[in-house]
């Protein structure tokens, strides 16, 4: 009898260590806060209540508590509470590795890629081949009217971190021709240089063009920066100073670009200083930038 009694004892010791355990095993997740994205497009932020195989229940933001059908979660994953400012999530920089048009020291990951779509009629694309190296190329589709000359250009870039948050180098090589047109191979060869993080950082770039059959004398620099200014936005400028036989052009940007979703939308304009001359001109910027393929949780 007595035997008996001393295992109903340790039996009821057990199952209240494991009452325990997996109560504060809950408390713990329950203290993380996760973002869920619905196959609707819509998004939320909050703590997991409880879940089952088919609901969970999500306690939002300010907003109360939901019941979410987990066949209806396209992606869920863990936030950095160190990221969230006055209320809103500073998601990580989506489209980092380059300003308008020219790129900065960051590579895409392995298996990343975006589409870049300018002024409607410059396309472009590159994706990650390793987290060091992306490979790319673009098309201005003049063809399309009554089968004229067509600009097309294939790229590489070569990243090499150094500090995280603090310096990125890259190197690469843009080479391209006029099809439809004879004697129109062209290209650049550059390496930049970043200071600071992808969300806010300034590049250095020296780069030597080469048209009609020869190099260029002397280098391009290409300065540029990107600052951020709220969750979803950033100011951006792109700037080139080229040494010609007429003297020195310089070709100044500023604008911003608005992350909506995914998607990145650029705007600003493009302000071209040739020599001497006093009269100015500001032409409008408009791009939208696509990403795809396999991307990490934030």
């Amino acid at each position: 009898m007595k035997t008996k009694i001393q295992y109903a004892k340790l039996c009821a010791i057990i199952a209240l260590f494991l009452t325990v355990s997996y109560s504060a095993a809950q408390n713990q997740a329950n203290s993380k806060t996760y973002h869920i994205e619905t196959n609707d497009g819509n998004t939320y932020m909050g703590k997991i209540l409880t879940q089952d195989s088919v609901t969970i229940h999500f306690n939002l933001f300010k907003l109360g508590e939901i019941n979410i059908l987990k066949i209806d979660i396209k992606k869920m994953y863990l936030l950095d509470m160190k990221k969230v400012k006055n209320g809103k999530y500073w998601f990580d920089n989506p489209q980092a590795t380059r300003y308008f048009l020219s790129p900065n020291g960051y590579g895409l990951k392995k298996g990343e890629g975006y589409y870049q779509n300018a002024w409607v009629m410059v396309n472009s694309f590159a994706v990650g081949v390793t987290d060091d190296l992306s490979i790319g190329g673009g098309v201005v589709p003049f063809f399309l009217f009554n089968g004229a000359p067509t600009p097309i250009w294939f790229t590489t870039k070569f990243s090499i971190p150094i500090s995280k948050d603090k310096l990125s180098l890259g190197a690469g090589v843009l080479a391209g021709t006029v099809l439809g047109a004879e004697n129109t191979g062209f290209g650049i060869l550059y390496g930049i240089s970043t200071f600071g993080s992808k969300d806010n950082n300034i590049s250095l770039g020296l780069g030597y063009g080469f048209a009609g059959g020869q190099w260029a004398r002397s280098p391009m620099i290409n300065l540029n920066a990107m600052i951020r200014t709220g969750p979803r936005g950033y100011f951006i400028s792109e700037n080139y100073f080229i040494q010609t036989g007429a003297g020195t052009m310089v070709i100044l940007s500023f604008g911003g670009r608005q992350i909506i979703k995914a998607v990145g939308l650029d705007y600003g304009l493009i302000i071209p200083i040739i020599g001497e001359s006093s009269t100015f001109i500001a032409l409008p910027w408009l791009g939208i930038t696509i990403p795809f393929g396999k991307k990490k949780n934030q």
